[in-house]
């Protein structure tokens, strides 16, 4: 378990410390979300190597629903894995993949709504995890409703992208902003780069899963 310690220190950058397990969460998550702009299905494997470093790293830096969310993204990832590969009948792209497609605007309504309420419970229950196991949760939750927005919109548009919806992009995008900041306050600096990369990427992803999306329209014209 020494690899996990985020203090087994692999290198320094500019005089900051920096982990095994710090310095490989965000290369396979880097990887992970790349491939995932692209649309390419070795994503979803990549990115279970990353969200199980990841589980390790948040619990040490007391970022719980993070940590929680860990396991969410690895069950998902595993069932986007198998979704992209079977598309169902009139489904499928020219690689015989889930093709893209955009959400219904109540979807998207839905989806505000769902953010809100979610955060609210989810940030009430995480500021209290210290006082309710003690044994477990030793120091009180940093930033728990930040933390909680990003959990709760995480698990939302990782099912949208499990169905290859466009919006899920525009979400990852106000996600990762505030993932950047929230980890950057959180001296975990690689972390809070990877973030800022990640909505450079997101960024991609969204303008691709469109070009996509347009060109499969003219093909089946």
């Amino acid at each position: 378990m020494h690899f996990f310690d985020i203090h087994n220190i692999f290198f320094k950058v500019l005089n900051y410390p920096l982990s095994y397990l710090e310095f490989f969460g965000v290369l396979s998550g880097l990887i992970a979300v790349w491939l995932s702009a692209k649309a390419n299905i070795l994503s979803w494997p990549v990115g279970i190597v990353n969200v199980s470093l990841s589980f390790f790293l948040y619990y040490q830096v007391q970022l719980y629903p993070d940590m929680f969310l860990q396991i969410f993204f690895f069950v998902t990832n595993i069932l986007g894995w198998w979704r992209w590969a079977n598309p169902r009948p009139g489904e499928e792209d020219k690689k015989l993949e889930l093709r893209v497609s955009f959400l219904e605007r109540k979807q998207f309504i839905i989806v505000c709504l769902i953010g809100v309420t979610g955060t609210v419970a989810v940030g009430a229950t995480a500021s209290r995890l210290h006082e309710w196991l003690p044994m477990i949760f030793a120091l009180p939750s940093a930033f728990p409703y930040a933390d909680s927005f990003i959990l709760v919109m995480s698990i939302v548009t990782t099912f949208f992208m499990i169905q290859k919806k466009v919006e899920c992009w525009i979400i990852w995008i106000i996600v990762d902003v505030l993932a950047t900041y929230l980890y950057f306050v959180k001296d975990i600096m690689f972390y809070s780069i990877m973030y800022a990369v990640f909505t450079v990427m997101a960024s991609f992803g969204l303008w691709n899963w469109i070009r996509e999306y347009k060109l499969w329209k003219q093909s089946a014209v």
